[in-house]
């Protein structure tokens, strides 16, 4: 199931490459409305006549995450028009570090000496990515990128400050209209094809709709570390088939900088899943199943 939803988050870079749509506003649109039906119609199923009051339960905590959420939909499709998908699966990916960071300084939470080690390596591996993207003109959706584990690690703390969880379908579902919202009055007028429904249809219901129910079950059977683990899979599966089917090649440095992410997250979370150390989990308080 994690492999599953992890294939499924992967496809967003092919999908919005192939398209002939090229305003992220309206992209942003579309992939949060789609999933916002889809999600709709499996709480729906699975609650019937109790699926108000299943979002509704969400409470404040549900609402701050959403809108959280919804900004990282956003800055997602938009830092994809301004940068390569290489650079913004890479920087989204850094999540966990953030979280890390914004819980020793504004929860007062220990950090393991190898995940500070981890964020030394992960951080010098950005800084080549940056100076990749100066001679290739994509700084500005690189930092539009950093917005997304930024707003991750926000969403995370002011949670656990508050000693609350979010319930993750309904969250997401709140999140998808946010971000319709947001996008709305800079999406229009649409301008959207006939030609490009079925990739915005396959964003909205595969890529971010299947991919979080896939891991909503996964989680109910699998260690907290284990789904962080299998999460980092997505950076190269995306990686590698927008490479193969688009040909979008990451530059040298960008490409030594993103594996030297890819590999201080992958071990970090590794030695956290064999030595279960306790470390507070951002996907404990976000995702609740």
């Amino acid at each position: 199931m994690m492999l599953g939803a992890t294939l499924c988050w992967a496809t967003a870079g092919v999908l919005v490459r192939t398209l002939a749509l090229h305003d992220a506003w309206e992209i942003t649109f579309w992939r949060s409305f789609f999933m916002v039906v889809f999600l709709f119609g499996v709480l729906l199923a699975q609650y019937r006549g109790q699926v108000w009051h299943r979002i509704r339960a969400v409470g404040l905590p549900g609402l701050i995450s959403g809108a959280l959420l919804s900004v990282m939909f956003v800055c997602f499709i938009v830092a994809l028009s301004r940068t390569t998908v290489a650079n913004t699966l890479v920087l989204t990916s850094l999540s966990p570090f953030m979280s890390a960071i914004a819980g020793a300084f504004l929860l007062g939470e220990r950090v393991p000496m190898r995940t500070w080690v981890a964020m030394c390596a992960a951080f010098g591996g950005i800084a080549l990515m940056f100076a990749d993207s100066l001679s290739a003109g994509g700084t500005s959706g690189n930092l539009i990128a950093l917005a997304i584990p930024v707003a991750f690690a926000l969403n995370v703390t002011i949670l656990r400050k508050m000693r609350a969880s979010a319930d993750m379908v309904p969250t997401v579902l709140i999140a998808g209209v946010l971000s319709c919202a947001m996008s709305l009055p800079f999406a229009l007028p649409f301008d959207v094809a006939a030609i490009d429904l079925p990739n915005l249809l396959a964003l909205g219901v595969i890529q971010l709709g299947v991919g979080c129910l896939l891991m909503v079950i996964a989680s109910r059977h699998l260690r907290a570390a284990e789904v962080g683990l299998f999460a980092e899979l997505e950076t190269i599966f995306g990686i590698a088939s927008t490479w193969l089917v688009i040909g979008e090649a990451p530059g040298t440095l960008a490409l030594i900088g993103g594996g030297t992410v890819v590999l201080a997250l992958a071990v970090n979370e590794a030695v956290r899943m064999f030595t279960g150390d306790g470390n507070p989990d951002p996907l404990q308080e976000v995702a609740q199943p």
